[in-house]
C-alpha cells in the first residue's frame, strides 16, 4: 500500500483540513448537530478529532509504544470540560501533530495499525490527512445543516484517490472489517475521473 501523495502533500492537506474543520465547527456552533454523525454534536466532533491528533502525536514522538491507549495517556488527551476552551485546545493539538510529523525522521520507528502500511512517518501523515479531511466534511455538514455534496467538500481528485486506496487496501483487508459475503465475489472500484482501479475479493 503506497501513498500516491508525498509526505509534504499529505501534511499540506492535513493543515488545510485542520484549519477548515475548526472554522466550520465554530461557524456551526458547538451545540449544532452533525448530520453525518447523528449521535454527535459539533463539540463531540471537535473533541474526538482533538483526541485523535494527540493520540497520533504521542505515537509519532515515541510517548506511546503501541496504538493502544493506556489509562494515563487516555486521561491526558481528553478534551477540556469547558466547551469554550475546545477551539484553542483543538488548534494546539493539530499544531503539535504537524510539528511532530514535520520534524520526524524518514526512518521513524513507530507503531502503525494497517496491513501493508507504508513507513511510519508516511503512514501517520497519510492517516491523519484523511482522518482530518473526513471529519472536516462532518464539520462542514454541521455548518450547512445537511450532508455536503461531493463538489461542496472541495476534496481534489488526487487526495480522494489516495483516500480510496487507503480505505480499500488498508482498512477493508483488516480481519475486523465487516465487508463480508457468504458467497465469494469480486468488486471493481473504478473512479470515472482518475486513472486508478481496485478489485476487491470478498469472502
Amino acid at each position: 500500500m503506497a501513498p500516491t501523495l508525498s509526505i509534504d502533500d499529505q501534511l499540506a492537506h492535513l493543515t488545510a483540513a485542520a484549519t477548515r474543520l475548526i472554522a466550520d465547527a465554530q461557524g456551526a456552533g458547538l451545540d449544532a448537530a452533525v448530520p453525518s454523525c447523528p449521535d454527535w454534536s459539533v463539540a463531540d466532533l471537535v473533541g474526538h478529532q482533538g483526541m485523535v491528533h494527540r493520540w497520533a502525536t504521542a505515537i509519532v514522538v515515541g510517548a506511546l509504544p503501541s496504538t493502544d491507549l493506556d489509562p494515563e495517556m487516555d486521561a491526558a488527551i481528553q478534551p477540556p470540560a469547558e466547551p469554550a476552551a475546545l477551539p484553542d485546545w483543538y488548534r494546539q493539538g493539530a499544531e503539535a501533530l504537524l510539528d511532530a510529523l514535520r520534524t520526524a525522521p524518514d526512518d521513524l520507528s513507530a507503531a502503525v495499525f494497517l496491513h501493508a502500511a507504508p513507513a511510519p512517518r508516511a503512514f501517520w501523515a497519510r492517516r491523519q490527512a484523511h482522518e482530518t479531511t473526513i471529519h472536516r466534511v462532518d464539520a462542514l455538514g454541521a455548518a450547512l445543516g445537511r450532508i455536503p455534496t461531493a463538489a461542496e467538500t472541495g476534496i481534489g481528485t488526487e487526495l480522494a484517490v489516495d483516500g480510496i486506496d487507503e480505505l480499500l487496501v488498508g482498512f477493508v483487508s483488516r480481519r475486523s472489517a465487516r465487508l463480508r459475503s457468504t458467497s465469494p465475489l469480486s468488486v471493481l472500484v473504478a473512479p470515472t475521473d482518475a486513472d486508478a482501479a481496485w478489485t476487491i475479493a470478498i469472502s
